[in-house]
């Protein structure tokens, strides 16, 4: 896939966002020295979004996430969002890997999402999904979050919204 880099962004910070190695980065873009916003930088392993027929948007006020296919409206979820001091960060981001069982809070599934430290995954406090009380990721009910990543694919483009 490709990033386009934006203002402020290092080449050690798009590496932990993407969690690629750094020298891959630098493997797959030969002549790489300085960042300048707008460069497109290739991040290997994840399929360009554009390809991939699913989007998700994430709407903070309505505590949901909607699922769609080539358009179209698959799905709708109900969540849980970041608390007043660790929001959920709105924009644009890529689903980049996942990890069955992480244990803990995070329930039965966690997604990466391409901003280090956050993600979509499951709850092992399912009263919380409605509320604004995770520290910035978006929580979603284990059966929810399974049937989730049993449809999309790394590469999702991820859209989260107020």
């Amino acid at each position: 896939m490709i990033h386009i880099v934006k203002p402020g962004e290092t080449i050690v910070m798009i590496a932990a966002n993407y969690r690629v190695p750094l020298s891959d980065l630098y493997k797959y873009n030969p002549g790489l020295t300085q960042l300048y916003p707008g460069q497109k930088i290739i991040i290997p392993g994840l399929e360009e979004p554009s390809a991939i027929p699913y989007v998700i948007r994430v709407s903070l006020r309505k505590r949901t996430l909607a699922l769609f296919q080539n358009g179209s409206f698959l799905k709708i979820y109900p969540v849980g969002i970041g608390k007043m001091l660790t929001q959920t960060p709105f924009g644009e981001y890529v689903i980049v890997n996942r990890e069955p069982l992480p244990g803990g809070p995070f329930g039965v599934m966690w997604l990466s999402l391409s901003r280090a430290g956050y993600g979509i995954h499951g709850t092992n406090n399912p009263s919380s999904i409605g509320k604004a009380v995770s520290h910035g990721c978006i929580r979603m009910y284990n059966r929810d979050v399974i049937q989730l990543a049993n449809i999309v694919p790394n590469g999702t483009k991820v859209i989260i919204e107020q």
